[in-house]
């Protein structure tokens, strides 16, 4: 597994003003910074920077000879600071509610400064990811050559917004917060046709437990063993910013200043992330630039297909990263 490394960066104005010290911790996977193409993976809600290897989230899609090839990439996955990854209680963030997404991209960049990494050839994510790649490109568009948001849009709406705050209340009164806020997201991160056809009405050793209650109660604990309760809360949070200081005018000038491509993944039956802002996004874009694509997952799972699809995924990434 790739060695966990911190980046600290003092005196960081955050976009509501005030100043905070923060350690960035991050992952290399390939070769060494310098010697090949950057790849900036982006992990979602309940991810980390572990982006490869045998307990890497996406492993499918990246190692050597898959789809992104650390044979020809260096991949570079930070975590987003106050995640929890690396379970030091003083980098938890209690104040959670001073952030953006737009903070954590520009301490991304602040990082790649550091690294002395001034060109990216991609920007990959999925789901909070994905908007994350969307915010590094709106600060720095010149410096990027691909983003491929999955499941994603460079703007919350009021879906998104709505089961923030949902999430945020049960998070802040329940007395099994983590786990019970996860049960109530795993339901929209799915949908019903993927549970019915997933578990058909079955219930578990003759108990009287139905398979999906117990599966929920098993995804409700085990995010309650990887989670501190101000990183969940920092991570639900962050998704309502995502594009708060981003207007429409800001992505027509994004495409229209730059040579960025933009590559959307939507997925059809996304529940979150809904496929109709993507549809919306493209719709705009396409008349001021023709360096811009959307793909659309076929799938009954969800929100949570950009995990379980990667065939799609390797065709819709192929021309990419192996042109």
């Amino acid at each position: 597994m790739s060695v966990l490394q911190y980046i600290k960066i003092s005196n960081f104005l955050l976009q509501n003003g005030q100043f905070v010290n923060i350690d960035v911790s991050f992952q290399v996977f390939g070769p060494t910074i310098g010697m090949a193409p950057i790849v900036v993976v982006n992990h979602a809600l309940t991810g980390n920077s572990n982006v490869s290897g045998s307990n890497g989230w996406w492993n499918n899609l990246i190692g050597e000879n898959k789809v992104i090839d650390l044979k020809k990439y260096t991949v570079l996955a930070f975590n987003i600071p106050g995640n929890g990854y690396d379970e030091k209680i003083e980098n938890l963030i209690e104040n959670y509610k001073i952030f953006s997404t737009k903070d954590m991209a520009m301490l991304f960049w602040k990082a790649l400064e550091y690294l002395k990494v001034s060109q990216l050839y991609a920007v990959i994510g999925g789901s909070l990811g994905g908007a994350l790649a969307w915010e590094m490109a709106f600060i720095k568009p010149r410096q990027i050559q691909h983003i491929i948001p999955i499941a994603a849009n460079w703007k919350a709406n009021d879906w998104v917004i709505g089961h923030v705050l949902a999430q945020d209340i049960i998070l802040n009164n329940s007395t099994n917060p983590i786990f019970n806020a996860r049960v109530h997201a795993m339901l929209f991160y799915r949908t019903p046709q993927s549970l019915v056809q997933k578990f058909q009405g079955k219930k578990r050793d003759n108990k009287g437990i139905y398979e999906i209650e117990s599966w929920l109660e098993y995804h409700g604990k085990k995010l309650t063993e990887r989670f501190q309760l101000p990183a969940y809360k920092l991570m639900n949070h962050l998704l309502k910013t995502i594009g708060q200081y981003t207007e429409e005018n800001d992505l027509l000038a994004l495409v229209e200043k730059s040579f960025l491509k933009i590559h959307q993944i939507a997925i059809r039956s996304d529940y979150f992330f809904i496929p109709d802002e993507n549809y919306k996004t493209h719709e705009r874009l396409k008349n001021y630039s023709n360096r811009i694509t959307l793909n659309t997952i076929n799938s009954i799972h969800g929100h949570d297909a950009f995990l379980i699809e990667y065939k799609q995924l390797e065709k819709f990434l192929n021309p990419i990263f192996n042109k």
